[in-house]
């Protein structure tokens, strides 16, 4: 498992994205050996494989890390061939220079990498003429803009759908860690009992960070993206869904923390706790009708209606319960702000 992990992913890169890639390297092959006789194009077809990438800004930005390397690499080993010659030990010289220029330079691996591998091919290939390195440039900017060029107008992609799905992922499960709390409150509990509870909420966090970072990619899928007028108002709609349920997570996380503190058995016979455990009930409806309305969600609500109508007021508690009490109430009120959007 840990070998096949090493050069397996966890899933297969859409079918689509390979197709584009196939196209823009057969283009770039193809237009390149027509614009530039000569060598086989093959700076042209590597740069427009390379450049296909899951996002056009991506592409741009694999298409100036590409082109970089390229030139860099191509004046490296043609200087290095006119000084000393053609030869096999020349060219594991131009690679190790290679590597300490761009390490000199702070560039980053994939541009290193790339600085000695083109040094390596025009050597390889046995050609070091000026026009020779001009042509191998030229042809490298022909496939990084046929890449970029293919991607941006091949179905561009918009990364919506994993970000739809780990926001609803996290919709629910907030829903369900305020019925738990809920639950919890009205009936005596076990260390065990409580403890669990205590970890379903914290397993909270990764979600919320995971809905951002799905978020971000989607976000980042429509930056030079043709199509990003058609979603970018469906993603900033994601983009504030997150926003209010993201300090709901912090409450519920605090209410569950507070409670698995100061519990008790009595804390079940407290009326205040009851009301409570209502209000948490009504909160988790809220939610799931907030995820329903973002179009996160497409199950059927029993109701479209918010059940957080006013804000729960109770009388002081007589018993020793009051810190806990005290404790939820804030939190109940922070989450009911968020939901009502005061």
């Amino acid at each position: 498992m840990a070998i096949t992990g090493t050069f397996r992913a966890s899933k297969r890169v859409p079918i689509l994205q390979v197709a584009k890639a196939a196209i823009a390297t057969i283009a770039a092959w193809l237009i390149a050996g027509w614009l530039i006789p000569g060598p086989l194009p093959v700076f042209a077809a590597i740069a427009a494989l390379l450049v296909v990438q899951p996002s056009v800004n991506q592409s741009f930005g694999k298409a100036i890390e590409r082109s970089i390397g390229v030139i860099l690499g191509v004046v490296i080993a043609t200087g290095i061939s006119l000084v000393f010659g053609q030869s096999s030990w020349i060219i594991l010289v131009a690679i190790v220079i290679a590597m300490l220029v761009a390490w000199a330079l702070k560039m980053t691996p994939g541009t290193s990498n790339q600085v000695a591998i083109s040094a390596m091919l025009v050597l390889a290939l046995g050609a070091s003429s000026p026009e020779y390195a001009l042509d191998r440039v030229l042809e490298t900017l022909i496939g990084a803009a046929i890449g970029i060029v293919v991607n941006a107008l091949v179905v561009p992609p918009v990364a919506l759908a994993p970000a739809r799905r780990d926001l609803a992922l996290l919709g629910g499960e907030l829903a369900a860690s305020l019925d738990r709390l809920a639950s919890a409150l009205e009936t005596p509990q076990s260390s065990a009992g409580l403890q669990q509870l205590m970890l379903e909420a914290r397993l909270m966090r990764p979600m919320r960070d995971a809905a951002d970072a799905s978020i971000a990619d989607g976000e980042e899928s429509l930056t030079l993206n043709p199509r990003r007028s058609a979603h970018r108002t469906e993603l900033t709609e994601l983009r504030t869904l997150l926003d209010r349920l993201s300090p709901i997570v912090t409450q519920v996380i605090g209410m569950t923390r507070a409670f698995f503190d100061h519990y008790d058995a009595a804390l079940a016979a407290e009326p205040t706790v009851v009301a409570i455990a209502e209000q948490l009930r009504r909160a988790a409806h809220d939610v799931r009708l907030a995820v329903h309305l973002a179009d996160v969600d497409p199950e059927p609500m029993t109701s479209a209606l918010p059940a957080l109508t006013s804000p729960l007021v109770v009388s002081p508690p007589k018993s020793e319960h009051w810190i806990l009490i005290g404790s939820l109430m804030e939190d109940l009120r922070r989450i009911r702000a968020e939901l009502v959007e005061e």
